[in-house]
């Protein structure tokens, strides 16, 4: 069992997740629970624990002070932040502190068991690792070469953020220290493809299949890549181009440049990549085909680079084999900044989901950057503002959303597309529609919100005499998680569950000493206190005076 730490400064929360979860089955203990990180530091010495769970905002000190005091203490200890959606700025800082899981607030139980899984995983991973460390060095030294394989596929196959590049190429020794890229792919051309090109297009594709089937699976074609490989990486290590490696049926050649200047970029790649043709004509007898896609000072951006290549190598079937192919030759291609890739989809629909105008304004931005200053046709501009708009379209079906009821039942908005003279009729059109798409979310989500604290609310002043009353109870009646309706109850009422049920409780208490002469006792046992020494104690914290002292004064009046 991997011991575990709780810190919440909500009783009700904590009581909550601590009575929900079956910390056993998935490998944990709660050794101790705190209300700040103050506490929580006489725990986490006393009880060294493999886990700690602790909200963000919390009084003394709060979790983003905790959790720098743990990472310098215990840098081994696991770290898992409670976080709001209005605690971004929060959660800024874990990100940076590597912070190992977030759980949104309000959460379910599910979600936080999630979590731990990912942290039992990680604790579990490191503690095999520290088993045998020499033997784990000794195979990811050999697993280098497939795991550097595997990231250069992952760079040319789909995008990757920044920081995923940065870390990745430092840990395998893949040098992208550059201000430009450019990937080319060589395929090796099937000699019979050198025939009649006047041959009708089914005698050809059936022939070429054919081929293409022998090759793969032979020895022979396994020789001819290896050549091609050597000779592609001998010119290009020794002009230091960048790198080679094999991908598929392609050889990919990654050019990293230091020039900022396209133009030359591509110029050298050019010279480089015709000299790798000639040689494998010269010395292996057999020809090869290049295909060169565009240059881009983002290495982000690779993957469209490689997507280009592929469709410059296509063209092999017009104009013949054993030749480079410029992309830039065979396609006018403008639209690099016309994108509208997975990343920017997921931040645009998050945004819509849970962001706030600020940031939409600041995706939007981004969304329509530098395309005034690129030569961009109608068609793929409209197709570029059609691909933006399903993505709305998108959060607007997974929000359950009634468009013609949000919009209007005119809402028309594939025909509207074709209706902008410019840029900025569109950008305004896009963030109108995203935010009117927002504040109904918003709305709806409130309204949720809003009657189900109502319920709740009903529900505790019916049954606040019970003594056994608490969230969880409430939670059953409602059917959903006391983890994610503590966090929305408090946000409508400004204050905890306990404290509601308290204030019920006290102020029944005070209208029963007021006009009875009920025994302490048995008020107690009214107002839902099995203990009656508790309850004057409770009664003495919440109203200032003892309720004997309470109900002299309000007769006295």
């Amino acid at each position: 069992m991997y011991k575990l730490i709780l810190v919440e400064d909500e009783e009700d929360v904590r009581e909550s997740v601590v009575q929900e979860i079956d910390w056993a089955q998935y490998g944990f203990e709660v050794v101790d629970n705190a209300e700040n990180g103050k506490e929580a530091q006489d725990m986490i010495e006393r009880w060294l624990p493999d886990v700690v769970v602790t909200d963000i905002k919390m009084p003394f000190m709060d979790g983003m002070q905790l959790s720098e005091w743990i990472r310098d203490k215990y840098p081994t200890t696991k770290i898992i932040i409670l976080t709001g959606f209005d605690e971004f700025e929060y959660a800024q800082k874990a990100v940076k502190m590597h912070i190992d899981e977030f759980v949104l607030k309000p959460f379910s139980s599910r979600e936080l068991i999630n979590a731990l899984i990912k942290i039992k995983l990680l604790i579990d991973e490191e503690m095999a690792q520290k088993e045998n460390i020499q033997a784990l060095q000794e195979h990811y030294r050999q697993s280098l070469p497939v795991l550097r394989e595997v990231f250069l596929a992952s760079l040319i196959n789909r995008r990757l953020r920044r920081a995923e590049i940065e870390e990745k190429s430092l840990n395998y020794n893949v040098n992208l220290q550059g201000r430009s890229f450019l990937l080319s792919v060589l395929s090796i051309d099937n000699p019979e493809w050198q025939g009649d090109l006047a041959d009708n297009q089914q005698q050809a594709q059936a022939r070429n299949q054919a081929a293409s089937h022998s090759l793969k699976y032979s020895k022979d074609n396994e020789l001819k890549w290896f050549a091609v490989l050597n000779i592609s990486e001998e010119i290009f290590n020794r002009v230091n181009q960048g790198i080679v490696f094999l991908h598929h049926d392609h050889i990919v050649l990654l050019t990293v440049d230091e020039d900022a200047s396209g133009d030359a970029v591509m110029k050298r790649t050019l010279a480089v990549l015709e000299e790798i043709r000639q040689n494998v004509d010269k010395y292996l007898k057999f020809t090869v085909t290049i295909g060169v896609g565009t240059v881009t000072e983002d290495i982000t951006n690779i993957s469209y680079s490689h997507k280009d290549a592929i469709f410059a190598l296509d063209y092999r079937l017009i104009l013949g084999n054993n030749r480079v192919i410029c992309i830039d030759d065979v396609e006018t291609r403008f639209v690099e900044k016309l994108r509208f890739d997975e990343l920017k989809e997921h931040a645009l629909i998050r945004c819509i989901k849970v962001g706030t105008l600020q940031e939409l304004k600041e995706i939007i931005d981004d969304l329509f950057l530098g395309i005034a200053d690129t030569q961009v046709s109608i068609k793929d501009y409209q197709i570029y503002l059609l691909e933006i708009l399903t993505a709305i379209l998108k959060a607007a079906k997974a929000a359950d959303m009634d468009l013609d009821a949000t919009l209007g039942s005119d809402f028309n908005p594939f025909a509207e597309v074709n209706t902008f003279t410019n840029l900025q009729e569109a950008k305004q059109w896009i963030t109108g529609l995203c935010s009117k798409l927002m504040s109904h979310i918003v709305s709806d989500r409130q309204s949720a919100y809003k009657s189900l604290v109502d319920k709740a609310k009903e529900y505790t002043r019916m049954n606040f005499q019970e003594s056994d009353i608490s969230i969880t109870k409430v939670c059953q009646y409602l059917h959903i998680s006391a983890g994610y309706f503590s966090g929305i109850f408090k946000k409508e009422t400004k204050m905890t569950f306990v404290g509601y049920l308290m204030q019920i409780r006290m102020e029944a208490a005070k209208e029963l000493l007021r006009t009875t002469d009920l025994r302490t006792l048995d008020i107690a046992e009214r107002v839902g206190y099995s203990e009656p020494n508790y309850f004057s104690f409770s009664f003495r914290k919440h109203v200032g005076v003892s309720p004997k002292e309470y109900r002299s004064s309000s007769r006295e009046g």
